[in-house]
């Protein structure tokens, strides 16, 4: 198993330094969904939730979620995005709505928490704009599903 980086020698947490690592463009893309009702979904496909544009807000949401996520995660550096890209995915089968984001930097440490918070903040702001007609809808699937850039190379799930 590799190290754990955000731990040092005596098991003490510690924000990762990075000052040593080369800037370089560094992509994440993370993915989750959230299940409802049919009648739930169909309301946010036609626009006719009385909350307005469900999926537009929620698109807001998971950038400002992106900007947002050092000040959520104790040790995540803050980091200029370059971009965050969100789109969504009605899946009629299913029942549910499937977020999809990318976010992108130029620097020394990965997106992958940005991608994650923003996957996740999209998908809460779903529940709560649908919560007072769906109670029981439920979020899950929130994972990594590629980056690239870095010392480490490239990854996909």
């Amino acid at each position: 198993m590799s190290e754990l980086t955000h731990f040092d020698s005596q098991g003490q947490a510690h924000m990762v330094d990075v000052h040593a690592k080369a800037e370089t463009h560094r992509v994440a893309v993370a993915e989750g969904r959230i299940t409802m009702q049919a009648d739930t979904l169909q309301r946010i496909a036609a626009g006719s939730h009385k909350k307005g544009d469900v999926l537009g807000i929620a698109r807001i949401a998971a950038i400002q979620g992106a900007k947002r996520s050092a000040d959520l995660i104790p040790l995540c550096h803050p980091l200029p995005l370059t971009r965050v890209a969100v789109e969504f995915e009605l899946l009629e089968a299913e029942s549910a709505v499937r977020c999809l984001v990318t976010a992108e930097t130029v620097g020394r440490t990965g997106v992958e928490m940005e991608a994650l918070t923003a996957t996740s903040v999209a998908l809460l702001t779903v529940y709560d704009m649908c919560k007072a007609i769906d109670k029981g809808m439920v979020i899950g699937g929130i994972r990594l599903l590629e980056k690239r850039g870095g010392k480490s190379g490239a990854w996909q799930a």
